[in-house]
């Protein structure tokens, strides 16, 4: 399975960013890629003042542009398609943060809706509230694929292991990660929460990043990357817009989990939440 991550720069044109999200997809596709992953809001500066503007519906009879676009690209190329995330309008006027999965048919297989709204305030770092415009998703969205079950969730979900356990318990073997940290958590915090949640499940972590600008009003850290089952980072991108391609082997996930079958180890007699 070759996966392919787009470390895309967002601008505030939205035609503009998915015009360019199509051209870094079909970059992937070119190279091998059998499913490929945009980052956290790719047609949208993250910024809680764009949210509204840039919202589209994500439904079946009423669907946006983006993903609108997206679907027909996936069916044009049969290639699986994770559409990072984008701001998402329903019908009582409340803004989502929302990832979709196509298939290689064109299909829209489930949205994921951010369980966890992004609201922090570090002393000497960065200040975000999501809250201040977004409504909270409550699914944990585990998704059947030709190649198996995955999961996905968005950016500070990944903070949650209880959402990343319950994915792996349904049968999940790759977590995708659309996810924009800043330059104050991403030194910190990004290759560690990638690595621990790969390792508490033994799955394989995408993470998936907005390329660095440093003329946005918010900075994203970048450094896209992918984590193996061992808790490995196996590849990974630096700060600048790029476009990385990844193989991964369900099979080697399957050696870890006998090697060392912490799912199956479990008790949950005692610490049952």
């Amino acid at each position: 399975m070759k996966i392919g991550l787009c470390q895309m720069k967002v601008c505030k044109d939205k035609k503009t960013n998915v015009l360019h999200a199509i051209d870094m997809i079909e970059k992937c596709i070119k190279k091998g890629a059998e499913i490929v992953i945009l980052p956290e809001m790719f047609n949208c500066p993250y910024d809680n003042k764009y949210f509204r503007e840039y919202s589209e519906k994500i439904e079946e009879n009423k669907m946006g542009r983006t993903i609108s676009t997206l679907k027909q690209c996936a069916l044009k190329n049969k290639v699986y398609i994770i559409a990072g995330s984008i701001p998402e309008i329903d019908e009582k006027d409340r803004i989502f943060n929302t990832s979709v999965i196509i298939d290689d048919k064109g299909n829209v297989l489930d949205k994921h809706r951010k369980v966890h709204l992004f609201d922090i305030d570090v002393k000497g770092g960065v200040r975000f509230k999501e809250s201040d415009t977004l409504t909270a998703g409550n699914k944990c969205t585990v998704v059947d694929t030709k190649w198996g079950k995955i999961g996905l969730m968005i950016c500070y979900d990944i903070r949650f292991p209880e959402l990343s356990r319950k994915m792996a318990l349904k049968g999940a073997k790759i977590i995708f990660t659309p996810a924009a940290f800043n330059m104050t958590t991403g030194p910190s915090h990004w290759e560690t929460l990638f690595k621990s949640r790969a390792l508490d499940n033994q799955v394989y972590m995408v993470g998936v990043s907005p390329a660095r600008d440093e003329n946005s009003t918010y900075v994203a850290y970048g450094n896209s990357l992918v984590t193996n089952p061992w808790g490995k980072i196996i590849s990974k991108l630096e700060e600048k817009e790029n476009i990385l391609l990844v193989d991964v082997s369900l099979e080697y996930e399957k050696e870890v989990r006998e090697q060392i079958p912490v799912l199956k180890h479990r008790r949950e007699e005692v610490y049952n939440l």
